[in-house]
């Protein structure tokens, strides 16, 4: 039923996945019906699992197929699709492209909506993270089973556990330095509620955590943008900015930057650290993405012994969302004024959701889990790049790894247009000033290469840039005949 062509220039797994998606649509294969296991096409196709897996991630991306764990991959029915929340139902956060209509869109998961520039991965690539048998152990973990409850801080059996893992990277935690939380969200939220209060200036990177940016500006802060460049921060700058505004604080993300999915060095780590506390400046180190470095890379944290850093971390996009949960370390003195926010804000975290986490992490599967993570990351990030570049993006600085390529669009386009129509098309686009401090033009879009490397992103950007130099060649025609 499959025939592949393998002289042509079109990928093996772009061609499985074009064909099926036409058996899929035509209802040849039927709402419901169970699809062939990756290793049976693989072996009918003599390819390898890998292509047949990037053909079933994109049709699972499209909302065509589903996946249920170890049973396989079914088409989807027409009852899930009827089943869809109608968008009439949905309150909106926000005006379209602010930064919080932004988040809202990314964890709405509208139907038939290409979420290009999220910062999540595809549910199917999380389905098997967490395992029920986990989540039964949990259950039965306590003699108090479901009415357990959870100290503020933290089950201390799992901030055992996550301070073992906190210290392969170098940081010198132990269990009394760490404080469990909601996700990284809930952390800069304890941060700001925590060491902060209107008036008060804060650094920033720029570009930067959008989200973030509207967080602070909403409690009245005054925001520092510092220019953040491939290796670091720009170091100039940061000097410039502390010795003028003698900031409280400076957020910055060290591994894998969102939005560029750029590391700094530790040559400018240092120099930050150094200035940071020639000035007295807290630092807030964000390494939500860390996880999807494969190698190891230099953290602020673990340069300066946590002198004058929290760090703070989330399980949310790597394992699970439905969990929400994610932790800070930071030395007693500074904990305990977070610990105090903690509690009179949310009291404490579900101990539910800490039972599973801690039975996922004894089981020792988050290693493995986040291999295969990084496997697929690197493959969409491959296929993403070619497809992208190939429509007419480019990308100048590339991060060696992790979900985020910070790609320009051509010259002369009007990205505010193009993000707009985009959605129109139920593509989602994140234009570059949208993660700038102070909202400055850029023509950088933010791509998620999970979610990027479907085709029906490059088909539309190349469309579109296609017929824009389409016009623009016929203006310069018209404008050749008048001066003629």
């Amino acid at each position: 039923m499959i025939s592949l062509d393998r002289s042509s220039a079109t990928p093996l797994s772009a061609q499985i996945e074009v064909q099926l998606r036409q058996l899929i649509e035509s209802k040849i294969f039927s709402p419901g019906s169970k699809l062939m296991s990756i290793r049976q096409l693989a072996q009918q196709l003599a390819v390898s699992t890998n292509t047949v897996v990037l053909a079933y991630d994109r049709l699972v991306a499209a909302g065509l197929i589903d996946t249920q764990g170890t049973a396989g991959f079914f088409v989807r029915s027409q009852l899930e699709t009827t089943n869809q929340i109608p968008d009439a139902l949905s309150l909106e956060a926000g005006e379209e492209q602010e930064p919080i209509w932004l988040a809202q869109q990314a964890n709405d998961q509208r139907e038939g909506v290409l979420l290009a520039s999220s910062g999540a991965l595809p549910p199917s690539w999380l389905q098997d993270a967490v395992p029920a048998s986990a989540v039964q152990r949990a259950l039965t973990h306590s003699s108090a089973g479901i009415a357990s409850r959870c100290p503020p801080q933290g089950l201390p059996e799992l901030r055992e556990q996550l301070a073992m893992l906190i210290r392969t990277l170098g940081i010198p935690a132990d269990a009394g330095r760490v404080l469990t939380c909601f996700g990284g969200t809930h952390a800069i939220d304890l941060i700001c509620r925590s060491f902060l209060q209107a008036g008060d200036t804060v650094l920033v990177e720029d570009p930067g955590y959008f989200l973030m940016f509207s967080r602070l500006l909403q409690d009245g802060i005054r925001l520092i943008p510092i220019t953040r460049h491939a290796e670091g921060l720009d170091l100039e700058e940061l000097e410039a900015a502390c010795r003028q505004h003698r900031p409280r604080l400076l957020f910055m993300q060290s591994a894998l930057h969102s939005p560029t999915g750029w590391s700094s060095n530790a040559a400018n780590q240092h120099q930050v650290l150094n200035i940071a506390k020639q000035y007295g400046v807290l630092i807030a180190e964000d390494d939500v993405h860390g996880h999807f470095q494969p190698a190891h890379s230099t953290r602020l944290a673990s340069l300066s012994g946590l002198e004058g850093v929290i760090y703070y971390s989330s399980f949310c996009k790597a394992l699970s969302p439905a969990l929400r949960l994610g932790y800070l370390v930071a030395n007693p003195q500074l904990l305990k004024i977070l610990l105090r926010c903690k509690i009179h804000s949310v009291m404490t975290t579900p101990a539910l959701n800490e039972y599973i986490l801690l039975e996922v992490l004894k089981a020792g599967n988050w290693r493995k889990h986040l291999d295969r993570l990084q496997r697929k990351i690197m493959q969409a990030r491959t296929i993403s790049i070619r497809q992208l570049s190939e429509a007419g993006i480019r990308f100048e600085n590339l991060g060696e790894a992790g979900l985020f390529l910070w790609g320009m669009v051509p010259d002369g386009v009007d990205i505010d247009l193009l993000v707009q129509d985009a959605y129109r098309h139920k593509i989602l686009l994140m234009r570059g000033a949208a993660f700038s401090a102070h909202q400055v033009a850029d023509r950088h879009i933010r791509f998620n290469a999970a979610t990027s490397q479907h085709p029906r992103l490059s088909q539309y950007l190349q469309q579109c840039f296609t017929a824009l130099a389409s016009a623009r060649a016929s203006l310069n025609r018209i404008e050749a005949t008048r001066d003629i």
